[in-house]
């Protein structure tokens, strides 16, 4: 790793602390509900999770109210873990192989890394990781060459312009899309 990646690129998190999590979204058997609120608890302490959600709304993030802005940030919240809880359930119990890592420039690093499958090739996972400090957060997954920030910053732009160029038509579909996706997580008796 190069110098120039600051020194908490240098120090990986021990596996003793991070693997417990990730075994939890990946196990077969973990309840639905349970991967959530583990994912959660992952996302928010290794994403950046407000500077994705600030980037991903673009110029729309100034013309927002700052109502919007906070409803806005609670829903991206709530879609990125409902959809990776989901995603994770495809590979339950595969591990994830850290290929390599490449320090970008003095703050940012990608992770270079891999789902094995049966079946086919392993998926292609990169993970953009920036520093501030001692401090790293995940800044964008991209999956097989698609970038999740870059694909929702599209479709986010994409709907506010459908609903004549407001913030608030776009609160609506992701309060609609997330009630989905938490009702699709519920069995029809309710229990769990």
């Amino acid at each position: 790793m190069s110098l120039l990646c600051p020194s908490a690129c240098r120090r990986p998190p021990p596996a003793s602390k991070t693997r417990p999590a990730i075994n939890a979204l990946t196990l077969p058997e973990t309840p639905d509900k349970v991967r959530i609120e583990k994912f959660r608890a992952l996302f928010n302490k290794h994403f950046a999770v407000r500077a994705i959600g600030r980037f991903v709304l673009g110029r729309n993030w100034r013309s927002a109210s700052k109502a919007e802005q906070q409803e806005y940030l609670g829903l991206f919240e709530d879609l990125m873990v409902v959809s990776y809880v989901d995603r994770f359930k495809r590979y339950a119990g595969a591990n994830l192989d850290i290929v390599r890592v490449r320090s970008d420039n003095a703050t940012n690093v990608t992770v270079f890394s891999q789902l094995p499958r049966d079946t086919a090739r392993p998926v292609k996972v990169l993970w953009r990781v920036g520093a501030r400090g001692d401090v790293l957060k995940i800044l964008d997954v991209i999956v097989e060459g698609a970038s999740m920030s870059q694909t929702l910053r599209s479709d986010f732009g994409s709907i506010i312009r459908r609903k004549d160029g407001k913030v608030s038509g776009l609160i609506e579909e992701l309060r609609q899309k997330t009630a989905d996706f938490k009702a699709a997580d519920k069995p029809a008796n309710g229990a769990r």
